[in-house]
């Protein structure tokens, strides 16, 4: 009979599934020793945010098949070295969604009618009704930053509520836009219109103090910003000096850059309110997480897929052996084109050249183009599973086809976003060593493997252009990796791929494109 252990407290409903087709030992507080010395006798492992599950105990988990976190982040958990083993990693990524809008929602309410300092008033035998005059949220406009899940049933119910629907989400079509009942507007609008703002975005390089002094100045002095999301995504002494010179009205917040929250000046003004990250913290969220995760162990320990798996799932070992080097370049493909596409994206077509559009169980690949390519969004939110559902419900249509006469290299892939931004591709193949090269970007060949930090420019083929940029690269301290031009007749349109080993400086992608002869550029970051 399978063991599974559970290392974490979870509710006794998931314990109970999983007792229906294995042995179920529940040792929690255990030591990263402790678990290695017991860990070669289980099946799976089943945890929440305590137990780090790290790449020593998946190496001695020799009987390990999945490892269930009961939540949705997975950064207590070595994925990359649990892909390598061939365990399946699973979460629970839709499992608090209810509760965290309906925290936001009920933050924002809060917020509105004063119901935190009205209650503790009133505890204190005052009636104080005069001082907490409240606002009603009907017919007022609220900006939803970020139309995923939570952000689309926050939504849903502030339209119910009467309530004027701005969005912001660069990933999201009009058409699905439209069914949510909300007007795409780009920030800079969303900001400056909106009475309310609420954040459902995760936190990335792009994001991170999105909210800050500049945003924050073109907001109304009434407006009241939410955020029951990641904290970082605002900076937290710009929202300080902002409710303090009475820039905007109020803001409750229930994740901070550093937590638990320590020394705070956010906690000195009435209309700040601050929850300790309870946006999961239901009871019915625990037992959807618990029963969410307990399931997927069930389904696997039983031979069947995980639904909602963070790495591979569903691959024999010996398809994932081949497929292994092709998914990475699917997806370092997908990842590029989103990127030099920009804006909302309609259209993703994949093409499998050469002895790839053999392959019959083509369809991992075109799954981890769409993980790729809705990477910079959602994060660690898209995964192997989850991509194609992401991408239908953004309204991006998949379109996949097969070219075996393409024969530059044993097998390719051709990838082409087309968007609201205009249309780009991208073709990469691997080589014999098993090292990824992008050969082509928008029909002009190239030869470059993918780097970190990587500037495309589309110019004319001119003398001069190449020590142009390379100056200016310099003249910021930005330091070149290597450089390659591909054209298709001399003196025409030209593409340079730069990789970089430094990110570049803000404000230097809009100096390259005042080069003469420099058409358009892009930043990418692989």
């Amino acid at each position: 009979m399978a063991k599974v252990l559970v290392s974490d407290s979870i509710d006794q409903v998931g314990i109970d599934i999983l007792k229906q087709v294995a042995q179920v030992d529940v040792k929690t507080g255990l030591s990263e020793a402790e678990i290695i010395d017991i860990i070669p006798e289980y099946d799976a492992i089943m945890l929440r945010s305590a137990t780090k599950v790290t790449e020593k105990i998946i190496q001695a988990g020799s009987q390990l098949k999945i490892i269930g976190r009961a939540g949705v982040g997975v950064d207590n958990i070595d994925v990359p070295a649990a892909t390598r083993q061939g365990i399946v990693v699973v979460n629970s990524p839709e499992g608090n969604t209810i509760a965290a809008a309906e925290h936001a929602l009920a933050m924002m309410m809060a917020l509105a009618r004063h119901i935190p300092d009205a209650n503790k008033s009133v505890k204190e035998s005052k009636w104080e009704r005069k001082q907490f005059i409240g606002t009603e949220v009907y017919k007022k406009t609220l900006g939803v930053v970020g139309l995923g899940k939570i952000g689309s049933h926050v939504a849903g119910v502030a339209k119910a509520m009467g309530m004027k629907l701005l969005a912001y989400d660069p990933f999201i079509s009009q058409e699905r836009a439209d069914q949510i009942g909300c007007t795409l507007v780009d920030l800079d609008l969303l900001f400056s219109e909106a009475d309310f703002i609420t954040l459902h975005i995760p936190k990335t390089p792009e994001t991170a103090n999105l909210i800050n002094a500049e945003t924050l100045a073109k907001m109304k002095p009434s407006a009241r910003i939410v955020n029951c999301s990641r904290g970082g995504i605002i900076d937290e002494d710009a929202l300080v000096t902002a409710i303090e010179t009475a820039e905007i009205g109020g803001a409750a917040l229930d994740v901070f850059a550093q937590e638990p929250l320590g020394e705070s000046r956010l906690r000195e003004f009435s209309n700040v309110i601050l929850t300790p990250h309870l946006g999961a913290s239901t009871e019915e969220a625990q037992v959807n997480v618990a029963v969410d995760v307990a399931e997927q162990i069930r389904d696997v320990l039983l031979g069947l897929p995980a639904r909602s798996a963070v790495n591979i799932p569903g691959l024999t070992p010996d398809v994932m052996e081949k497929l292994r080097p092709y998914l990475k370049l699917a997806e370092t493909l997908g990842t590029l084109v989103g990127q030099l596409a920009g804006g909302r994206i309609d259209r993703l077509t994949v093409c499998l050249q050469g002895d790839l559009a053999e392959y019959t169980n083509s369809q991992p690949l075109v799954v981890a183009a769409i993980k790729g390519l809705l990477s910079q969004a959602l994060r660690e939110r898209v995964n192997y599973v989850n991509a194609a559902i992401e991408a239908k419900e953004r309204g991006i249509r998949v379109i996949e086809t097969k070219d075996a006469s393409v024969r530059d290299y044993s097998g390719s892939l051709h990838l082409k976003a087309t968007g609201t931004m205009g249309e780009h591709s991208a073709t990469g193949a691997l080589l014999s060593n098993g090292e990824i090269r992008i050969t082509d970007v928008d029909e002009f060949p190239i030869n470059v493997p993918p780097n970190n930090y990587m500037l495309f420019t589309l110019h004319r083929d001119m003398p001069g252009i190449i020590g142009k940029i390379g100056s200016l690269l310099g003249s910021f301290n930005v330091n070149i990796a290597s450089m390659q031009v591909g054209r298709k007749i001399v003196r025409g349109d030209a593409v340079m791929a730069l990789s970089l080993d430094d990110p570049l400086p803000d404000g230097l992608l809009s100096e390259i494109t005042k080069v003469a002869g420099i058409r358009d550029a892009y930043t990418v970051k692989l």
